[in-house]
């Protein structure tokens, strides 16, 4: 290993909270930073699925033919701030035009390279932990009307299939005895053995944290305003509780990464697509693994109730939240779950920090002890563990056990 050095890790979701544990088992002097609490933001309130399946990018082929059809259609889980999009347009146009065959390929390449083995990454982060009892195993169904339903995502399955996950497909009634609580209308699941979940987000956050400071790792309540290099190095992190002195600085903070890296003169094509759930307590039914209704919903089984997530909403990172994905969600879970019933539904909203290609910045600025490791979109949490690995292991001089020329963290420039 390189000489301990004095790192200060900035944004403490999964991202944050894992790079700060593997530099920590490193020898590091680490310090992560947060404006507010462990996994305050996306990492909070995601679906809770380890998606090691979710290689097909959005922007496939078709996305502005199925993008225009989605936003003509209420019951389309795809929202715009109008008003936002002369902003939005630049990372738009950027955003459709990966959408051909050669370049989904190669994105969910990149997708596969950091998720594949993601439960597995999750359970080495906390062996012999406590946060280790929230990750879960379970299966994935992927839920249709119908096989013709099933047969109009075979795009889709073919990159899953190239990769080895291949479905095993329940019909007809025996959909009901997988999954009691479905309702008629599902007549088709396509099934991924051997999957994972994680049983409360929220509180894993929290445990990795604790496990961060147990081991040595130091937290801190305070807003990065500012990086200062030295020589065309880091030097210091400036926050509002003052100036951390470092020798490396790692950003990881989702969506609020832009701003930061703004400051540096470095622009990033990164937005926010905006994520809405609610989270059932006391549900009458929960499912015995959780669900996908193919690019509507998930709803996953938590030990503190339903999450149910829906929608992708782009507009600006400051707008109010709009009503229209919850309403969207409740139409969902009555027609999935026609005999469901539930104490009370909590709202969330949240920010999913996405690129143009669908894939994350991953690596070091140059040689300036400037390292990055955000824009995961949709599998944050599943990518999230790797992340952090691969930035400990390229700050000690080790080789990531990947291709990181998918993650360049230059590669917009």
């Amino acid at each position: 290993m390189n000489t301990p050095a004095k790192i200060i890790v900035i944004g403490a979701g999964i991202c944050g909270l894992s790079a700060a544990i593997w530099l920590r088992r490193d020898g590091h002097e680490v310090t992560l930073i947060d404006r507010e609490g462990p996994g305050a933001g996306a990492s909070y309130g995601n679906a809770g699925l380890l998606a090691q399946w979710a290689i097909a990018p959005i922007n496939s082929p078709g996305i502005i033919r199925q993008g225009i059809k989605s936003l003509a259609d209420p019951n389309a889980p795809l929202f715009l701030q109008y008003s936002y999009l002369p902003r939005l347009l630049p990372w738009l146009l950027r955003y459709v035009a990966q959408g051909t065959d050669t370049r989904t390929q190669r994105m969910a390449a990149g997708l596969h390279n950091l998720l594949h083995d993601s439960v597995e990454q999750h359970r080495a982060l906390t062996q012999g932990t406590a946060a280790a009892r929230f990750v879960t195993d379970s299966d994935l169904s992927y839920a249709y009307a119908d096989r013709a339903a099933y047969a109009r995502d075979s795009y889709a399955w073919a990159i899953k299939r190239n990769a080895g996950y291949v479905p095993e497909l329940i019909e007809g009634a025996a959909v009901q005895e997988a999954e009691p609580m479905l309702g008629a209308n599902i007549g088709c699941l396509a099934v991924l053995r051997n999957q994972g979940h994680i049983a409360n987000p929220g509180a894993y956050m929290k445990a990795l944290a604790e496990v961060f400071q147990a081991e040595g790792g130091r937290f801190l309540v305070a807003t990065a305003k500012d990086i200062t290099l030295r020589d065309g190095r880091v030097a210091a992190v400036e926050t509002d509780q003052g100036a951390l002195p470092c020798d490396h600085a790692v950003v990881t903070a989702g969506i609020w990464s832009k701003p930061i890296l703004r400051k540096l003169g470095i622009k990033l094509p990164l937005e926010a697509e905006r994520g809405y759930h609610l989270h059932l307590k006391s549900p009458s039914q929960v499912p015995n693994n959780p669900i996908m209704v193919a690019g509507k919903c998930a709803f996953n089984p938590m030990e503190h109730g339903l999450r149910c997530t829906s929608a992708v909403e782009l507009a600006h990172v400051d707008a109010p939240r709009s009503p229209k994905p919850f309403a969207l969600i409740r139409r969902y879970l009555s027609e999935l779950f026609p005999d469901l019933q539930y104490e009370l539904a909590e709202e969330w909203m949240g920010h999913r920090p996405s690129t143009p290609d669908s894939l994350p910045l991953i690596g070091e600025r140059g040689a300036t002890g400037l390292h990055l490791g955000f824009g995961h979109q949709h599998v944050g949490l599943t990518g999230g563990p790797k992340t952090g690995r691969w930035i400990a292991d390229m700050i000690a001089g080790r080789k990531p056990n990947g291709d990181m020329s998918y993650y360049d963290p230059a590669r917009f420039d």
